[in-house]
């Protein structure tokens, strides 16, 4: 088994003791992503925006993996609001134009540093369609 972790700097670093992402036997499991940019600020109150920036920091991870959104399998939502799915699901769409992976979508009581959003992914390379 060869395993390897994800660092990149064009995502947020991690706020506790784990990676940004795993890559393992040609997986990549990319480790929830906040809505926080590369230098650390947060998105708090668009969700939208604090959405967009969760998949962008997905795809950096997956960047430095050697993948792309195209790659991606399963992904996995965590909202604080589902009253919010709607406002989610028109942001996610445009990261996922063609065939979306299959996904799970929960409503948590909260989220690290206070976040309305967190997203977290698995890919696997050489699985486009």
């Amino acid at each position: 088994m060869s395993r390897r972790a994800i660092r990149t700097e064009d995502a947020p670093p991690a706020v506790g003791p784990y990676s940004q992402g795993v890559a393992c036997d040609g997986w990549i499991f990319v480790s929830g992503q906040i809505p926080a940019t590369p230098s650390g600020d947060l998105i708090l109150t668009d969700l939208g925006a604090a959405t967009r920036q969760c998949l962008e920091n997905v795809r950096a991870v997956l960047d430095a993996a050697g993948a792309t959104m195209s790659d991606i399998v399963k992904a996995t939502l965590f909202l604080t609001d589902l009253s919010g799915f709607d406002v989610v699901n028109a942001v996610y769409s445009e990261f996922f134009p063609g065939s979306p992976p299959a996904r799970a979508c929960v409503e948590v009581s909260a989220l690290p540093k206070g976040v309305p959003v967190e997203i977290e992914a698995i890919a696997r390379t050489g699985v486009r369609s």
